[in-house]
């Protein structure tokens, strides 16, 4: 769909298409429906963007605990949404070897426990290699530290979510005489 046709949908259903591309935060997208019109789709990224940006930081952690563990009970029960379980299986993530796995748990508890909101990266500009490596490297970081990566990470997250939806702009056709 276009932009145009994202700016016509009722509020209902913009928050069905919509409402996944922060991870499990339809809140998100009720409350940027009314912002519409957009003038294009970065211009709905950035309202997105500037809407999380202007939550307190309980907020943003809120955000980042909607998150599932990578390669975690979720995705082993089938109980991942739908975009969760293609990013997923397009890093690898639901094919790991046994000791992969059981490196990628280990590490999923430290994190949590340490920071209290699960590790997030957007898996689809990641392969397992970088993704088992990054977890490792961010447990070492101090809590805000990591409560800021994870939401830039939510946010690459709903850019490509959000491009999947819709259709890029249409460049504007220059009037010659």
């Amino acid at each position: 769909m276009d932009i145009n046709t994202v700016n016509a949908l009722p509020y209902d259903d913009f928050v069905n298409i919509f409402g996944n591309v922060v991870e499990k935060c339809p809140i998100i997208l009720a409350a940027v429906w009314s912002r519409r019109p957009f003038v294009s789709l970065p211009a709905l990224e950035a309202a997105i963007t500037e809407f999380i940006d202007g939550l307190p930081e309980s907020g943003k952690e809120g955000i980042l605990r909607c998150h599932p563990d990578l390669a975690g009970r979720d995705l082993h029960r089938g109980t991942l949404t739908r975009e969760s379980r293609e990013e997923q299986a397009r890093a690898g993530l639901d094919a790991l070897e046994s000791a992969e796995a059981s490196r990628m748990a280990r590490l999923n508890e430290e994190y949590k426990e340490r920071f209290g909101f699960p590790f997030v990266i957007c898996a689809r500009m990641n392969d397992k290699e970088s993704i088992l490596r990054q977890l490792s490297e961010r447990c070492q970081n101090e809590r805000v530290v990591e409560r800021a990566r994870g939401i830039e990470e939510v946010k690459k997250i709903c850019r490509l979510r959000l491009q999947s939806l819709v259709l890029p702009d249409a460049p504007k056709k220059v009037m010659t005489h």
